[in-house]
């Protein structure tokens, strides 16, 4: 079965899960069945049956992405007490001695830190030559010596942890750090990769309860369609200007396909959990429109 197919087929239902780690567990051998990490992004929305574990899907699958062999479930830790823009990252990765580094600093809020195996820490190395600060990602297993997660939480999407992450002298070694800048390989497309990946799986989750309740085919297509112009996004080139464009494309026209699904959606548990989701999705808004400005210009 291609993956459009998979997402038509009935048979493809979501688990009873009360917990983030219930639902992954449950879903691992169907998402395992894609090879892409779009597709698994998409297959896992179609698996949710509520937005925060069609969202934990994408934020999973982006980070797969972005960095290739990345651990099933892992946090992005990058956001400090003056934000995730690189000058405001002072978490400090020093040399200390041959092959051997200490990543000591805090991270404000991580997405699903607690239920991950894997942090990518975005930490500095010092400025440069030119002023700025210099910035690695550097992979550290969440049980090691001198990592201390604190919980916290939303007001919304209860069933996404996020962590505060205290780092103390952690010990890392060459083969922790991770290739290319930390910023411009890693830190300047996440928003992309992970805006991409998980519109996909809110694509997939919307579809499966189109399917689940019986909508009509009008209200599928346009949905079949906009899986297909996602995967051939996620192809490409996460910094490109053109890329961007399209982008917001996409998130005008899964905005206009979420108020059809609205339209038809039976009162229930479901689609109580959805309106109490829903803020989810207007999150960082003002950056993707940001985005949006700053790509137009340059396509002029």
């Amino acid at each position: 079965m291609t993956v459009l197919h998979r997402l038509l087929d009935p048979a493809l239902v979501p688990p009873e899960a009360s917990t983030l780690r219930a639902w992954w567990d449950a879903t691992a051998a169907e998402r395992a069945r894609e090879d892409s990490p779009i597709d698994r992004a998409l297959v896992g929305g179609a698996c949710a049956d509520r937005l925060g574990y069609a969202f934990a899907s994408g934020y999973a699958e982006a980070l797969r992405a972005l960095v290739p062999g990345a651990g099933e479930i892992t946090a992005l830790c990058a956001t400090e007490e003056g934000g995730n823009h690189p000058r405001a990252i002072r978490t400090a990765l020093v040399a200390a001695g041959p092959g051997r580094w200490t990543l000591t600093g805090k991270k404000k809020w991580a997405t699903v830190a607690s239920e991950a195996s894997a942090l990518l820490v975005v930490a500095s190395i010092g400025d440069g030559d030119d002023g700025r600060n210099r910035l690695r990602v550097v992979r550290v297993p969440a049980s090691a010596a001198g990592v201390t997660l604190r919980a916290s939480s939303a007001p919304f999407v209860p069933e996404i942890p996020h962590a505060e992450v205290d780092l103390d002298g952690v010990i890392v070694a060459d083969a922790d750090i991770l290739p290319g800048d930390g910023y411009e390989a890693y830190l300047k497309p996440f928003r992309t990769v992970e805006d991409l990946h998980v519109h996909g799986a809110l694509l997939g989750y919307l579809i499966g309860v189109a399917r689940r309740h019986a909508m009509p085919r009008e209200v599928v297509e346009p949905m079949i369609t906009l899986v297909a112009a996602t995967r051939a996004l996620a192809g490409g080139d996460a910094k490109d200007a053109a890329t961007h464009v399209a982008l917001a494309g996409l998130i005008a026209l899964v905005t206009a396909a979420i108020a059809r699904v609205e339209e038809h959606w039976p009162t229930g548990d479901e689609r109580t959990r959805w309106h109490r989701d829903r803020p989810l999705l207007r999150v960082a808004s003002a950056a993707r429109e940001a985005r949006r400005e700053r790509a137009w210009s340059g396509v002029r």
